[in-house]
């Protein structure tokens, strides 16, 4: 690094600035502190993950994550780059079911080295969305070279955990990265960066000649057609509620309880996710993110939330009654609902995201592998847990082939 300045004003002014070879960086600690110009030299917005809104809606509701924002300025001083990372606190033993032989080695270990520290949850500087899967976290112009910007990149950043001792950042994980992106980001090894895979992305092409659901159906070999009107049958006496900014706040007491029911179900999550954030994301985005309940006469037992952006719909959070799931196939009329909405929405692609990889194959999903790079600040460290890293391998499962063709 040429040089570092600090500003810890709470103006529309970098909290802190680095110089490059090529760029200058700055970090941000709120969107807000964000200039309008510096968005429009961006020109990032129409995918609204790197959206000033949608940014600004997960930092507000989520306090207990420290989040800061890199942008980087050409000679011409024109914002031409965007990264987004958040600072958490991870508690190992908050991984479970297929990652317990996992935990049980590395506490092994822990007991005869500093491998993560015993007496506090290890602190992660996540490169990315921490909530949602898939590469939500680095925007780079088009015009430039993406390899140079994410060398110059990662010198910044471990400049960043190296003088901002205040955080205590032990690790930097940068996630999900798609095959197709490896050419890029392996260049990440030359700084130490171990390299893991992670549960794929399952996710679904919408057929340009499906005009409706009942066009999706036909495309089913029989098995999986009558397997689909079961579920159907099963779900009819569900009611359907759309969710609005409106009526989203009397309904999110409940929506918590669901969400919590499938978090803590889950085998890994990196942070819990506020449902406070759905009326901020409903109220800046309308009808391109959605949100809806389903009731059981006067009883809420699911919801649904996803995002429409760049053609794409993107499942995020469910909430389940598993109580009720398997009686009325709550979580099978879900995944049939995204398909029949992004079929409504002329989407070309519907991302379901993580976890529950079969039965997402079952109904036409396919798997899209992800790559997360980790790099432990304590150089012994990060070698040793490179050895544990490679026995992490994403969950086996039988890919579905529900269609005729």
């Amino acid at each position: 690094m040429n040089s570092a300045t600090f500003d810890m004003q709470k103006t529309a002014t970098p909290l802190l600035n680095y110089q490059t070879k090529n760029y200058k960086h700055s970090f941000f600690s709120k969107i807000d502190a964000i200039s309008t110009e510096i968005w429009n030299d961006l020109d990032c917005e129409n995918n609204r993950y790197f959206h000033r809104d949608f940014l600004k809606s997960i930092e507000k509701n989520h306090s207990e994550i420290q989040f800061y924002y890199q942008v980087l300025f050409d000679h011409n001083n024109k914002a031409c780059a965007f990264f987004s990372f958040q600072i958490i606190d991870f508690k190992i033993n908050s991984i479970k079911n297929n990652f317990e032989l996992f935990i049980k080695k590395i506490q092994k270990i822990a007991n005869k080295i500093p491998f993560f520290p015993s007496s506090r949850p290890l602190k992660i500087l996540i490169v990315g969305n921490t909530f949602v899967s898939g590469e939500h976290g680095i925007f780079i112009k088009d015009c430039l070279d993406k390899k140079i910007v994410l060398k110059e990149f990662s010198k910044a950043i471990l400049q960043f955990t190296n003088t901002q001792n205040q955080l205590k950042i032990d690790a930097i994980l940068c996630k999900d990265f798609k095959n197709e992106s490896l050419a890029i980001t392996v260049l990440w090894k030359e700084f130490q960066f171990k390299q893991f895979s992670v549960e794929p992305n399952m996710v679904m092409e919408i057929q340009s000649d499906w005009k409706n659901f009942n066009d999706y159906l036909a495309a089913l070999k029989t098995k999986f057609r009558v397997k689909a009107k079961k579920a159907l049958q099963q779900s009819s006496d569900l009611k359907t509620v759309q969710i609005t900014s409106e009526n989203c706040e009397e309904q999110l007491i409940k929506m918590m309880d669901l969400y919590q029911k499938v978090s803590s179900n889950a085998g890994f999550n990196l942070a819990n996710f506020n449902v406070a954030t759905y009326k901020d994301l409903k109220g800046a985005f309308g009808e391109n993110y959605l949100l809806q309940s389903y009731w059981i006469g006067d009883k809420m037992v699911g919801f649904l939330s996803g995002i429409i952006t760049n053609h794409s719909l993107d499942t995020h959070f469910v909430g389940i009654d598993y109580s009720l799931n398997k009686q009325h196939a709550i979580y099978q009329r879900m995944l049939y609902d995204y398909i029949k909405i992004a079929i409504d929405k002329n989407v070309k692609i519907l991302n379901f995201g993580r976890t529950a990889s079969e039965i997402k194959s079952s109904v036409g999903a396919i798997p899209q592998d992800l790559t997360i790079y980790f790099r432990h600040k304590k150089r012994i460290t990060n070698r040793i847990l490179h050895l544990f890293l490679q026995r992490v391998q994403p969950t086996a499962f039988q890919q579905k082939y529900p269609f005729k063709n």
